[in-house]
């Protein structure tokens, strides 16, 4: 297979920032150097121009891109794919709506032949349906239901080598033991879209529960007596806390507050539905119509957001440029820390052996080149 050679540009990871090169041949790196070691041949050489030599990004909570969703059928699938990967994605995991089993079962069995014709789609996140009513942001309320033996049975039948991760507010009749069920078949599960207190959360962390589903939307309010789901998230050390840094969803100084409070536990995601990388205008998102402008997705006839039109280098620019957080530490959040948060088995890092998964960026931090697979 053709190798490739990436010099002449810093190398970023969650290691640090340094000046360097990389060599992928086939589907690894092969080595990474300095630019005081001498640059091996390759059958390709590409010029970073003094930009940024990253790994590509990890995204664990996306809906769409593109004009299209992933839970739309497999070719849909794999053009909200395509269209992420110009953005610097490599790997993601499909996030459906709320929608009913039925649905869900049908949609994890078609991601599952979107994934064998494009390794970049690495799983299913289940988002709904055991969502909180009260939280249940632009979910249909109509499908919402408790998690059940039977619908967890199913889910469980249907996506045991799919699912990579599924939110569940854990204050819904059953939602502790679902939650333990899901660990223990080896499913991250994801506290969200939840009107429950510290305590409730922290008997869900207990249980295993392992991450928080777009940190400061969906959820109540951190307080001075009542610290909440975040609260109980920035206690668990074991937790990885998802955020949408798309200066809409939260604010430049609370996603700095993550940062500073849970260093190598933020994950940046999108959220992002069908209208990122796409026109502004009307889509569907499940069963409701949401209306996209000037960057905001909301539910159409009212203020509710409804999934993001974010793209992950336009979040990395967010967090480095308005939240002052180190690049090495925002290029960390959206891979070392997302993969290992779903079990990916490589750690998403610039180093021999690891997947050639490479995303190249100018100084101003947009994508300018994707090396995948």
């Amino acid at each position: 297979m053709a190798s490739t050679l990436v010099h002449s540009g810093t190398l970023v990871d969650a290691t640090g920032e340094r000046p360097g090169w990389v060599l992928v041949d086939g589907e690894h790196i092969v080595s990474v150097g300095s630019p005081d070691e001498p640059t091996p041949q390759a059958d390709r050489s590409l010029d970073a121009a003094g930009g940024y030599i990253t790994p590509g990004f990890v995204d664990i909570h996306c809906h769409g891109a593109g004009g299209v969703h992933f839970q739309d059928g497999v070719d849909h699938a794999l053009a909200a794919l395509t269209a992420m990967r110009a953005h610097g994605t490599t790997r993601a995991v499909a996030s459906f709506v709320t929608s009913s089993i039925d649905s869900l079962v049908a949609a994890i069995d078609t991601t599952r032949a979107a994934m064998s014709r494009d390794p970049g789609l690495v799983g299913v996140h289940v988002e709904g349906p055991f969502l909180a009513m009260a939280r249940k942001g632009a979910h249909d309320r109509d499908l919402l239901r408790n998690p059940e033996r039977e619908s967890v049975d199913r889910l469980l039948d249907a996506g045991a080598d799919v699912v990579r991760q599924i939110t569940i507010a854990p204050e819904l009749p059953g939602a502790l033991d679902a939650i333990s069920r899901f660990v223990e078949a080896g499913i991250p599960v994801a506290v969200g879209h939840t009107d429950c207190d510290y305590d409730t959360a922290h008997e869900a962390f207990r249980r295993g529960a392992s991450l928080v589903t777009h940190a400061f939307n969906a959820m109540a309010p951190i307080q001075g007596r009542l610290p909440g789901v975040l609260g109980a998230a920035l206690a668990a050390e074991h937790v990885t806390i998802e955020v949408i840094a798309d200066g809409v969803h939260v604010h430049p100084a609370s996603i700095a507050l993550l940062f500073a409070a849970a260093p190598g536990r933020i994950a940046l995601v999108t959220d992002a539905m069908a209208a990122a990388a796409a026109p502004p205008g009307r889509y569907r998102l499940g069963t409701a119509e949401v209306d996209v402008a000037d960057g905001r997705a909301v539910l159409a006839g009212t203020d509710t957001l409804a999934g993001s039109t974010l793209t992950p280098d336009r979040a990395i620019r967010t967090v480095v440029d308005e939240c002052d957080v180190p690049l090495h530490d925002a290029i960390a959040a959206f891979t070392t820390t997302p993969a290992k948060a779903i079990g990916e088995q490589d750690n998403a890092m610039l180093a021999p052996g690891e997947r050639a998964l490479v995303a190249v960026l100018d100084d101003q931090l947009h994508v300018t080149e994707v090396l995948c697979n």
